[in-house]
Parts: C-alpha cells; structure tokens; sequence
C-alpha cells in the first residue's frame, strides 16, 4: 500500500499519522442516491467492505455526536449504537449538522480529519476484510486501508452496529 495525499483533510490527517492506505477516485454520479453503494459499484468491490460514514446524535443532544461506521449494504441500528456510546437513544444527525461537524459534505464524509473530534464507533464487520474502502473526504474519492489501520487512525472502538 502507499502513502499518497491529495491535500483533503482525511488523506492529510492519515499521511500525518504513517497510515498506510491506497487512495481510489472514480467518476461520482450526482443522481446517485446511495453513496456508498455507488463507490462499491464503481470500485468492483462487495459493498459490505466499502463502509460509510454517518454521524449520529445522542440523547437529542446536536453537542453529543458520534461517528459510526458501517457498510454500506447495512442499515445502522440506532439502539445498538446508542448503548455503544453510552446514550440512551440515537438518531441520524441532520445532513447539515454531519457537514458543520466534520466539514465535509455529505456523502463525503471520513471517520478522519473531520473538523471537530467524535468518537468513532466501527461496525465489527470491518475485521472479517483484509481491508476496507472509507470515503477520502470527498465524493468519488476512497481510501483503502486495513480494518486495524481505520482503528487506529480513528481511535475508534469495534461494536455491532448493524442490523
């Protein structure tokens, strides 16, 4: 794997930290309705080892968010990751609260170099692949990494948070 960085805050943040990744772009489709599918579909690869990032917020709380990872042919079970984070409900964070919080739009959104620091929430999923593709901070742009290295750069904490 190499080290390259196209200068958005994800690629930046990881080439920061020594994470080794691949970087991917493919040609984004602006009638697409599901973004992760779609960089599965334009990389050839399984949808559920091409993870998407969400922002969910706690306890109708907009200063208690958090980042959950999950494939991208999954639906996120918001009690699941509500007990993960220690809440005692969750709820998909408006698209334009996601965007103000991480400073990426949505369906560019990274678990890395977001604007403001979230706990990172990763479905456990992401260890059954030798690696897996997170969007690069912006559409049409992926990284590939390892499932440890998308631990490690995000700090984030394993669960099952699928359904």
């Amino acid at each position: 794997m190499t080290r390259r960085s196209t200068g958005t805050p994800a690629t930046t943040a990881l080439t920061r930290a020594g994470v080794a990744f691949t970087l991917h772009s493919y040609e984004h489709d602006p009638r697409a309705e599901h973004y992760g599918l779609e960089g599965a579909r334009a990389l050839g690869v399984e949808p559920g080892r091409a993870f998407k990032t969400l922002v969910v917020e706690l306890d109708d709380d907009p200063r208690r968010l958090v980042t959950a990872v999950i494939g991208s042919d999954r639906l996120l079970d918001l009690k699941a990751t509500a007990a993960a984070a220690g809440g005692k409900h969750a709820a998909l964070a408006s698209p334009g609260l996601a965007q103000r919080a991480t400073g990426f739009v949505v369906g560019g959104i990274s678990p890395f170099g977001q604007k403001r620091r979230m706990r990172t929430f990763i479905d456990a999923s992401a260890m059954g692949y030798e690696t897996v593709f997170v969007s690069a901070g912006r559409r049409g742009l992926s990284v590939e990494l390892s499932p440890a290295a998308l631990l490690t750069a995000t700090r984030g904490t394993l669960a099952g948070l699928t359904r």
